[in-house]
């Protein structure tokens, strides 16, 4: 045992109350998590690159799918790093010449609009998950990024609501169960993956309710959920030296639903940015929108999308709360144990 031990990554897990070891974030999923990269694919069409978009924090569009800042710019901000650029943004300032090397504080990789099924929303333009792996893989091999900044980083993943909407939309009659489980073997896939090239901090996020829809739907999100944080609890097992956490953001989200004057929350139901019913029958930006009077009252700035006071309340219950919000441990637990390799 104590041979096999030796050919394997050491991890000495302890928590230090006075020190963050993480340096960088690199972040994986969808319009939850994407912070511009849809902006520099040509033609796309699931964008946020204009008005209002952005208004409250950057006061312009930045290309993230709400008003201002996401769970990851949040995540970011409590580390203590800078906010991560868009991997696209960041390959084309090395291509033009005006940087060396990708950002020390991580990038970020999401796509709105895409899905863990390479087929979700392909007509769009969007960068799937697979698409997404093999940008950070180009990103290693081209030894444009530090291995052991990487073994030091936070990976961070999200990403599902849209291969769900698009099982509802297109493929009802199938087979709901076999098709979450296909989702979940896209995962797995991007475990092996990223672990191969070097995470060790990783946090997989659970998707969350997802609205009017048939309550079917909302049953596959939480098989999807409950397949997440298996993989989570399966960690130290199948990928010797790595620690991970699930974010239950399901939870998350319904606790705001049902208590949302504790969270300063006076609209859970209808869009800030839209028009029609709900909010969702224009989008937000788009001829004939309308746009509320203050954003931070609600729990939705589009039809689909949390606003930036909902992204924040989100990120604290992730960052430090217990462990009916994010189990085993939380964030700020993740952040602060050390990794030590041998």
């Amino acid at each position: 045992m104590q041979k096999l031990l030796s050919t394997v990554v050491l991890v000495t897990l302890f928590v230090s109350a006075l020190s963050c070891n993480v340096p960088a974030i690199f972040s994986f999923g969808d319009s939850i998590f994407d912070a511009g990269n849809n902006h520099y694919i040509q033609n796309c069409i699931a964008e946020a690159d204009f008005l209002p978009y952005g208004m409250t924090f950057f006061h312009h569009p930045t290309g993230r799918f709400t008003n201002g800042r996401t769970v990851v710019d949040f995540i970011s901000e409590s580390i203590g790093i800078d906010l991560q650029e868009p991997y696209l943004q960041a390959l084309l300032e090395i291509v033009n010449g005006s940087r060396n090397s990708y950002p020390s504080n991580g990038v970020n990789f999401a796509s709105g609009g895409s899905g863990v099924l390479q087929e979700t929303n392909k007509n769009w333009g969007v960068t799937p998950i697979q698409e997404q792996l093999q940008q950070f893989q180009t990103l290693t091999q081209q030894n444009k990024t530090d291995m052991k900044l990487l073994q030091q980083s936070l990976f961070l993943f999200e990403s599902g609501s849209n291969d769900l909407f698009n099982y509802f939309l297109f493929s009802p009659s199938n087979d709901s169960d076999t098709y979450v489980q296909a989702m979940l073997t896209e995962v797995r896939n991007f475990l092996d993956q990223i672990y191969k090239f070097g995470a060790r901090r990783i946090a997989l996020f659970g998707l969350g309710p997802v609205g009017c829809v048939p309550a079917r739907l909302n049953r596959m999100v939480q098989t999807y959920n409950l397949g997440l944080e298996s993989m989570i609890k399966d960690l130290p097992m199948i990928y010797p030296g790595a620690v991970g956490v699930f974010g239950a953001v399901y939870d998350i989200i319904q606790l705001f639903r049902a208590f949302p004057n504790r969270y300063d929350l006076f609209n859970v139901s209808s869009a800030c940015c839209g028009s029609g019913t709900l909010g969702g029958h224009v989008q937000c930006g788009k001829d004939g929108y309308i746009l509320c009077q203050n954003p931070d009252e609600f729990l939705f700035w589009d039809y689909f999308h949390p606003s930036e006071h909902t992204y924040k309340l989100i990120s604290k219950a992730l960052w430090n709360g217990n462990q009916s919000s994010i189990r085993p441990i939380n964030l700020q637990k993740l952040a602060d144990i050390t990794l030590t390799y041998a």
